[in-house]
């Protein structure tokens, strides 16, 4: 299993762990992930994710997994998360975005 969140596409990064005399050797930090169950409105149903820490207050910020999936790029999100947004949007049906005033 990746360490990558699957709202988020967070994913670990490389640095240097220093010591006191300053020899540096290389490690990992790892991305916070939790298994999250949120629930979908649209589909009436809940879904597990692995998520960072970080994208569950993002969902919640956004009022729930639905809006947060239908605001999301689909390149930022997994298979599976893309997948559900699909499916949202499929259940919703067309949203149509305000259009933007040329000035």
């Amino acid at each position: 299993m990746s360490r990558r969140c699957e709202l988020t596409a967070k994913g670990p990064l490389v640095g240097h762990k220093v010591s006191h005399s300053n020899i540096k050797t290389k490690r990992r930090f790892l991305p916070n992930l939790v298994n999250v169950t949120f629930q979908s409105e649209a589909l009436e149903r809940n879904v597990r994710l692995r998520v960072s820490t970080n994208a569950v207050k993002s969902v919640d910020h956004n009022g729930g997994l639905d809006a947060y999936l239908l605001k999301a790029s689909a390149d930022a999100l997994s298979p599976r998360a893309l997948e559900l947004k699909r499916a949202i949007q499929k259940k919703v049906g067309p949203t149509t975005a305000p259009a933007k005033k040329a000035s």
